[in-house]
């Protein structure tokens, strides 16, 4: 018997599409008018969720909020195209953005669907480059978790939560309503500031995006990230 099921607030249909929900508590549900897409394309589906069929998608909100994300998705299976990462892996993963002051300086917490199956943390860090002409692929730095659950994999028409919360440098991550990662990002990822986002690779997503409740202080590092919304290859 599967651990991680198909949450329950999300409901499957017989058509095998996920119903539209009400956002979480404490969290606003996120449109495709309020994010800033700067990699892949993300479209609106009839009922307001959001689809992906792109080898590789990068998006950030356009709205000031807490460091508090959730991505409830339906996983339809590997994308038409593929594109391996820099390392060459063709991997296929699903993940919340925090922090993200551009491509270069961000926290990445990601969900891998394939070849593996389990949460991976990263920062990337790159001091003064801001564009990914600048910084590539360089930069990362993976966080060992404090607590951390084993994953079972994720199979092609099943739905899933995943959510990340940042306060101070603490990061807790939750899939399917239960935490599954916890740890300290360090002070590391309290040198760049920006709004969350999500990331997704080689795989095709019905989903629906929430995040915390708008925030109006922000340091001026978050406001230029946030005015600007800019097309880029990747993070």
């Amino acid at each position: 018997m599967r651990t991680f099921r198909a949450v329950g607030v999300a409901i499957l249909l017989a058509s095998g599409h996920v119903m539209a929900t009400e956002p979480p508590l404490s969290l606003q549900r996120i449109g495709a008018d309020s994010l800033c897409v700067t990699n892949g394309t993300i479209r609106s589906l009839p009922d307001g969720r959001l689809a992906i069929d792109s080898a590789s998608s990068r998006a950030v909100v356009r709205k000031v909020t807490t460091q508090t994300a959730e991505i409830r998705f339906h996983y339809l299976g590997p994308s038409a195209a593929s594109k391996p990462l820099a390392s060459g892996e063709l991997r296929r993963q699903i993940g919340i953005k925090l922090r993200a002051q551009d491509t270069c300086n961000l926290l990445y917490a990601m969900w891998h669907i394939e070849p593996d199956s389990h949460i991976a943390v990263s920062i990337k860090r790159n001091p003064d480059q801001h564009t990914h002409a600048e910084c590539d692929a360089h930069g990362y730095r993976n966080i060992k978790p404090l607590l951390s659950k084993n994953l079972p994999p994720i199979l092609a028409g099943e739905v899933h939560q995943f959510r990340a919360g940042l306060r101070g440098t603490t990061l807790t991550l939750t899939a399917d309503s239960k935490v599954v990662w916890e740890g300290d990002v360090s002070d590391q990822a309290l040198q760049f500031d920006g709004p969350v986002g999500l990331r997704t690779d080689n795989a095709r997503f019905e989903f629906e995006f929430f995040a915390g409740a708008p925030e109006s202080a922000t340091s001026a590092r978050f406001q230029s990230n946030f005015y600007r919304c800019e097309q880029e290859i990747g993070d």
